[in-house]
C-alpha cells in the first residue's frame, strides 16, 4: 500500500517536472518571438521588480546604461572562465556579434520574458518542496533524497545560467548549456520519483522478465540521439535568428534555404532517432502493460514531433510551431529516460510484469 509520504512526494515531483516542461515551452515562445532580451538585466527587469509598460518610464540613455552593465558582467565572467581554463569560451563571449547591441524597448516582448522569469521562480519553489518532501527517504532510500536535493541545488545554478544567457545576449553556447541542464534536472527528478515508487510498490510474485542487452543499448543510443538532436536544434535556432535579422525579418519563406549544413544535419539525424525509437517501441510492446503504455507514448510524441518538424521545414518556420517542436523533443527525452528506468535490472524485489507469451529478444 502506498504511503502518504510517497503520494505527496510523487505529486510534487511530477508537478515540478510538468512545470519544467511548461517553462521549456514558454522559453521557446520567448525565443520564437525574439523576446530573449526583453529584459536586459537580471533578476530585475529594467531595474525594477515590475517591468515598465512604456518607454517613457525609462531614462533616455537606457540602451547605453544596460549595455555597459552587461559588458562589465561579461568581462568578469570571461576572466573567471580564463582562470578555469576555458579560454575559447571566454573569447567567444566578446566575439558574439550582438555583444554590444541593445534592443529597443518593446512592452510585449518585455512582459513575455518577465512571465518566463516568474515561471522559473515558481519552479524553484516546486523543486524546493520536492527536496523537502524527500526527507522521509533519507535513510530507507538515500538516492531519492540526494537526487531531490541535487535537483534543487542545480535549479539555483540554472537560474545563474539564465542570468548569463541574458548578459551574453543569447550566446549560443550559453543557451545550449542552459537547455542541457534543464534536461538533467528533469532526468534527476524522474529518477527520484521512480526510485520512490519502487520503495512504495510491492509487486506480486511473477516470473522475472529482463530486457535484452541489445534493447538497453538501443534505448541508450536513442536517448543520446534525442539529446544530440536537441543540441543541434538550438544551433539551427541560432542560425534562424541570424538569417532573420539579416533579412530584416522579411521574406520568411526563403529563410530555410539559408540555414546551411546545420539544418541539413539536424533533419537527416532525425531519421536516426526515428529508427531507434521505432525499434525500441517494437521490442517494448510485449514486455508488459507499463512498458507498452510507455511505448505508445513514445510513438505518439515522435509522430507529433516529426509532423511539427515537417511544418517548420516546409511551412516557412511558423513561430507558433517552433516552441512546440522544442518542447516535444524534451518530452521525448523524458519518456525515453522513463523507459530506461522501467527496463533496468530490478533490485530489492522489483520486477517488470511478465508478458503473456515469450517475446523476441527477451530472457525469461
Amino acid at each position: 500500500m502506498q504511503s502518504v509520504a510517497y503520494r505527496r512526494f510523487r505529486f510534487v515531483g511530477l508537478l515540478t517536472v510538468a512545470a519544467v516542461y511548461l517553462l521549456i515551452l514558454v522559453g521557446g515562445v520567448v525565443r520564437s518571438t525574439g523576446s530573449g532580451m526583453g529584459c536586459p538585466d537580471w533578476p530585475k527587469c529594467f531595474g525594477t521588480w515590475v517591468p515598465p509598460t512604456d518607454v517613457s518610464q525609462l531614462p533616455p540613455n537606457y540602451k547605453e546604461v544596460y549595455t555597459a552593465q552587461r559588458v562589465a558582467k561579461n568581462q568578469k565572467l570571461a576572466r573567471t572562465l580564463q582562470r578555469l581554463g576555458f579560454a575559447q569560451v571566454a573569447g567567444s563571449i566578446f566575439a558574439h556579434p550582438t555583444q554590444y547591441i541593445e534592443t529597443d524597448f518593446n512592452p510585449v516582448k518585455t512582459w513575455i520574458e518577465y512571465v518566463n522569469r516568474l515561471l522559473g521562480a515558481l519552479i524553484g519553489v516546486f523543486v524546493f518542496l520536492t527536496a523537502v518532501f524527500s526527507w522521509p527517504y533519507r535513510r530507507r532510500a538515500p538516492a531519492v533524497f540526494w537526487l531531490a536535493v541535487a535537483a534543487w541545488l542545480l535549479t539555483g545554478v540554472q537560474g545563474w545560467l539564465g542570468s548569463l544567457v541574458v548578459s551574453t545576449n543569447l550566446l549560443p553556447v550559453m543557451v545550449t548549456v542552459h537547455m542541457g541542464l534543464a534536461l538533467l534536472i528533469v532526468a534527476m527528478l524522474l529518477y527520484a520519483v521512480d526510485r520512490a515508487r519502487e520503495q512504495a510498490t510491492t509487486l506480486p510474485a511473477a516470473p522475472a522478465v529482463a530486457a535484452s542487452g541489445g534493447l538497453r543499448a538501443v534505448l541508450w543510443l536513442g536517448l543520446s540521439g534525442t539529446f544530440v538532436q536537441i543540441v543541434l536544434g538550438t544551433q539551427v535556432r541560432e542560425r534562424v535568428d541570424i538569417v532573420s535579422a539579416a533579412a530584416n525579418y522579411a521574406g520568411r519563406a526563403g529563410w530555410v534555404a539559408q540555414l546551411g549544413s546545420g539544418f541539413t544535419v539536424h533533419r537527416a539525424f532525425s531519421g536516426v532517432v526515428l529508427v531507434l525509437v521505432l525499434y525500441a517501441a517494437y521490442e517494448l510492446w510485449s514486455l508488459g502493460p507499463r512498458l507498452r503504455r510507455l511505448a505508445q507514448g513514445l510513438l505518439a510524441v515522435l509522430v507529433i514531433e516529426l509532423l511539427a518538424g515537417v511544418v517548420l521545414a516546409y511551412g516557412a518556420l511558423p513561430p507558433a510551431v517552433q516552441p512546440v517542436h522544442l518542447t516535444l523533443a524534451t518530452v521525448l527525452f523524458g519518456l525515453q529516460f522513463l523507459v530506461l528506468l522501467a527496463v533496468r535490472a530490478r533490485r530489492n524485489g522489483q520486477q517488470i510484469e511478465a508478458p503473456a507469451r515469450p517475446a523476441r529478444g527477451v530472457v525469461a
